[in-house]
């Protein structure tokens, strides 16, 4: 069965506070459990493998600063 190409995407999407905090339990819980996380994000369905790497990033500008909780993982390695 051949895989539908993604088109690239990069967008920045701001949830109210309490949708945040469940994001991040859900998360948290998933991590815990050693599962991998399901997200909807802007209408499209993110699923993040357990494989995941996590960091955090801090960036400094003239007049702002900004932190991201980042996952990352390769779209080619299987085994999920």
């Amino acid at each position: 069965m051949a895989s539908k190409q993604k088109e690239d995407r990069d967008i920045e999407k701001a949830y109210p506070t309490d949708q945040f905090i469940a994001k991040l339990r859900r998360l948290a819980d998933a991590l815990e459990e050693g599962k991998a996380f399901e997200i909807q994000i802007a209408g499209e369905r993110i699923y993040v493998p357990k494989r995941a790497i996590f960091n955090i990033e801090h960036e400094r500008g003239d007049h702002e600063e900004e932190i991201e909780f980042q996952l990352k993982w390769s779209l080619h390695e299987t085994g999920e």
